[in-house]
């Protein structure tokens, strides 16, 4: 799909009331709206179908269900069958923002994360909570992630809470990867400010931008492209993924070094969308987060392949989803 830019230029005549304005137009290739829609729907899927075994091991899983693979009421959080949790809540929080002020804005998005922490929601990280309370006691949103990061020690300073919300600015920016990775590390800083969270969040979501641009290895890409920059720790960890992993080892933690490897081996060796967010959500540990990360790739890779109707027609916002991935891939979002 293709969208045209234009962007105004002004030049004042000398000595004269008179001026030129002259539009640039550049062509630049847009997402389609469709792939987009399956994006923001897999993430919430995986978010869905993962919220009712969170926290429990995989053997825990087998013992009770079998193998997961239809949306389940009650469960963890005791919610019903097709309820998102704090993924998609705040995925939707960013998509929402850049729709309606079409631009980012960070101070916008801080806001709208911190409204949807005031209504009290069921589910919420622990760094998200500190920051979103830090913001709330008038802190910058470009601090108040920065200033939680700096009290924590070590194993508890780098969770999985920003990169699981991110994907929506992989679609707006999926044709300027520049600013793609910009946006994607200053909106992870709002609550996760640790490298391997902002740089996680780029990695993640030009890899996701890749695929809806048509690429054929997108994550080798996006870790040539900014694994220079990159913690080490993060960029070894991707770079084995997906021909030098041993499956069987993967980690399902909250350790967004963990849930990026596992969610994009389960994404890019899958046959299917639904293959890919049902392996990734019976692995157990954090099921709903991993199965959104996952879901946001493989409804990349995948592009416009249907997810199962038995999971749509159950999935809390379906159509809000649906519609702001489509307006995110339409629209000329400004950097």
């Amino acid at each position: 799909m293709l969208r045209a830019e234009k962007n105004l230029r002004f030049y004042p005549e000398s000595g004269s009331q008179q001026c030129l304005y002259l539009y640039l137009v550049k062509w630049v290739t847009m997402p389609s709206p469709d792939a987009a829609a399956n994006v923001m729907l897999s993430l919430a899927c995986g978010d869905a179908l993962g919220r009712p075994v969170e926290f429990q091991s995989a053997d825990a899983i087998a013992d009770r269900h079998g193998t997961v693979t239809e949306m389940l009421g009650h469960g963890t959080h005791g919610q019903p069958a097709g309820t998102v949790t704090d993924d998609t809540d705040l995925a939707l929080c960013i998509a929402r923002s850049l729709a309606e002020r079409e631009t980012f804005d960070g101070q916008d998005v801080a806001e709208r994360f911190h409204g949807w922490y005031e209504d009290g929601p069921f589910d919420i990280g622990l760094m998200t909570a500190d920051a979103l309370r830090e913001f709330g006691r008038g802190t910058s949103w470009r601090d108040a992630g920065r200033n939680v990061w700096q009290h924590r020690q070590e194993g508890s300073n780098a969770g999985n809470g920003s990169v699981m919300r991110c994907p929506p600015y992989a679609i707006a920016f999926a044709d300027d990867s520049e600013t793609l990775i910009r946006v994607s590390k200053q909106s992870s800083a709002i609550t996760h400010y640790d490298s391997r969270c902002t740089y996680g969040c780029a990695i993640l979501n030009e890899t996701i931008a890749g695929y809806l641009r048509g690429e054929n290895t997108p994550l080798a890409t996006a870790l040539d492209y900014i694994g220079g920059d990159a913690p080490d720790e993060l960029v070894e960890a991707l770079r084995v993924v997906p021909d030098l992993v041993d499956s069987d080892q993967l980690n399902t933690t909250g350790y967004v070094v963990h849930t990026l490897q596992t969610a994009l081996y389960d994404a890019l060796t899958a046959e299917s969308i639904e293959e890919a967010i049902v392996t990734a959500v019976n692995r157990g540990g954090d099921t709903d987060t991993v199965g959104a990360v996952t879901g946001a790739v493989a409804g990349a890779r995948f592009g416009d392949e249907s997810l199962p109707d038995r999971w749509l027609d159950v999935l809390e916002y379906r159509d809000d989803l649906e519609l702001l991935a489509k307006a995110l891939a339409t629209t000329a979002i400004e950097a």
